[in-house]
């Protein structure tokens, strides 16, 4: 009987990382196939742009989380930042799951918050008005009645846009702000946070009203390299793919 439970986040799929592609699938079609569950924790894709898009490597990966989900392991996925338009289309061909961004499941016992982490960035006030824009249903029927040559256009023209704003920005701006992650764990009644986002992979200590806390970041997949964080009965561990 299959127990652990693996989180993964932050892997940016796009056609021209060959490499990143090459190493989910062979963790979807080796590793994966181990755990209870399987969360993907956001921005599984550099950009999606509508469930309607089927250009490389999307083919593949839906194809393979599908396997993965008929082989009994259970998928959950939590929109990210660059994926918040994956819907029910993608869902209904790949047996995945979505999950609201903020999520608790009882991990082993022990309420643990599931985010993507964007929302902790507090600090970036131009980021948080953008996202409350772009969750809009409003929002999201006007950008996904546009033609799909259109959609994919435009992401490549953020994502250009997105990478010269970052330079602009402090690394403290785009990092989690503490007291949000306080407040937000308060809110939950969770004394455990896993998320990704920031791709700056720790497991924070701290407090939350005299009581102890953790908060673990997931890694960014890069060409050379990946993380997973696996828990089971006996704690966790993060394994490289």
């Amino acid at each position: 009987m299959k127990t652990e439970i693996q989180f993964i986040s932050d892997l940016h799929l796009t056609w021209d990382k060959p490499e990143i592609t090459q190493r989910f699938l062979q963790f979807l079609g080796s590793r994966a196939t181990k755990a209870h569950a399987l969360y993907i924790l956001g921005d599984l894709f550099d950009a999606w742009v509508g469930d309607d898009d089927f250009s490389p490597p999307n083919p593949k990966i839906r194809e393979a989380l599908k396997r993965l989900s008929e082989s009994g392991t259970q998928i959950y996925f939590q929109q990210g930042n660059r994926d918040f338009l994956l819907g029910d289309r993608f869902c209904s061909d790949t047996g995945v799951a979505l999950i609201h961004d903020p999520f608790v499941i009882d991990l082993f016992g022990v309420p643990t918050l599931l985010m993507h982490g964007d929302l902790l960035c507090t600090d970036d006030l131009p980021y948080q008005e953008f996202r409350s824009k772009s969750r809009s249903p409003e929002w999201q029927r006007n950008v996904l009645s546009k033609p799909l040559f259109v959609r994919l256009l435009a992401a490549r023209w953020y994502r250009l846009r997105s990478f010269f704003h970052k330079r602009k920005k402090s690394q403290e701006i785009m990092d989690v702000n503490q007291d949000t992650v306080v407040r937000t764990m308060l809110e939950y009644h969770c004394l455990r946070l896993i998320h990704g986002h920031t791709h700056r992979p720790d497991i924070h200590n701290f407090e939350v009203e005299g009581k102890s806390a953790q908060r673990y970041v997931l890694s960014a997949w890069t060409k050379d390299k990946g993380d997973v964080l696996v828990w089971d009965e006996n704690g966790y561990r993060i394994e490289a793919v």
